[in-house]
């Protein structure tokens, strides 16, 4: 597939695989980028984000629909897209409580649950 840059010339679009790729940087950025020190405990900026009323919770969503939307680029049928939209309401409903929603998205990890969703789908797509 060719898309074309802002100046007009020809430039490929990335690979599948490529994509795919910087889908799953996003997740762990998300939901596991970041360590306690001294511990095993991981988190993402999702956490982070949520810590700010309102605007945070709404940016983190917003990145997690991110993936929801890059997996209806790749192909992923409507039943495997109500599932990962499913779990980016969840955390997005749930996230929003003050002090316990944040604790919510640091252990849900909507985007790596939804990145194995789709990475299940395409695998089984492969066969």
């Amino acid at each position: 597939m060719t898309a074309y840059s802002f100046t007009g010339t020809a430039r490929s679009s990335p690979s599948r695989a490529a994509r795919i790729a910087r889908l799953e940087k996003l997740a762990t950025l998300l939901d596991t980028a970041l360590v306690v020190p001294g511990t095993r405990f991981r988190f993402g900026i999702d956490g982070l984000l949520g810590l700010a009323p309102g605007v945070g919770d709404l940016l983190a969503t917003g990145l997690s629909l991110y993936i929801v939307y890059e997996a209806h680029r790749l192909g992923a049928p409507k039943p495997v897209l109500a599932r990962m939209l499913g779990n980016v309401a969840l955390d997005g409903l749930i996230g929003a409580v003050p002090v316990a929603g944040d604790v919510f998205d640091v252990l849900w990890r909507a985007n790596k649950r939804n990145m194995r969703i789709l990475r299940e789908h395409l695998d089984r797509e492969r066969r």
